[in-house]
């Protein structure tokens, strides 16, 4: 599981991963001093996403053995590790929690996107220092995202937290 590793320390330590962050010496000291940051449920929910990087993205799939959309991608994630249920469409789970602002943002809450002309059409779990976790596309894996990143910028609709 060391690429698992190496991509939660980078996320930790809000940079690239290289080789160099990677290895196994850092690896303890970086993740106890950021990981205290991420607390209870949401430091689960954080983790637990990324270790679904690499899934491929599927339409209407909402598990790992199968592939993921993105609502399908949140809801599983939040049910494993949170114990939550969560409704299967985004357009339903932009319901759920209490709305967040954009400069409030913490790990854990849930971000979405207008990508199909349609409110909430798309959905993923923010990690943090203005990064996201999703499944975007047909072609495309479960992947990070930046946050601040104009696309993403100009067809955000919304964060919630949920009740962790």
């Amino acid at each position: 599981m060391k690429s698992l590793s190496a991509l939660f320390l980078a996320f930790c330590l809000a940079a690239p991963v290289t080789p160099a962050i990677a290895d196994d010496q850092g690896l303890a000291a970086n993740l106890s001093s950021r990981v205290g940051q991420l607390v209870g449920r949401a430091h689960d929910l954080v983790f637990n996403a990324m270790a679904y990087m690499g899934i491929p993205y599927r339409w209407g799939g909402a598990k790992p053995e199968t592939g993921f959309d993105c609502s399908g991608f949140v809801q599983y994630v939040v049910q494993q590790a949170a114990g939550l249920v969560l409704p299967r469409s985004s357009f339903d789970q932009i319901r759920q929690g209490t709305a967040v602002a954009i400069e409030d943002l913490q790990a854990g809450d849930l971000v979405f996107f207008n990508t199909m002309r349609a409110t909430a059409s798309h959905v993923g779990i923010y990690i943090g220092d203005n990064r996201f976790i999703h499944a975007p596309r047909r072609g495309k894996t479960v992947e990070i995202a930046e946050f601040d990143n104009s696309y993403w910028q100009a067809r955000f609709d919304g964060a919630r937290r949920l009740p962790l």
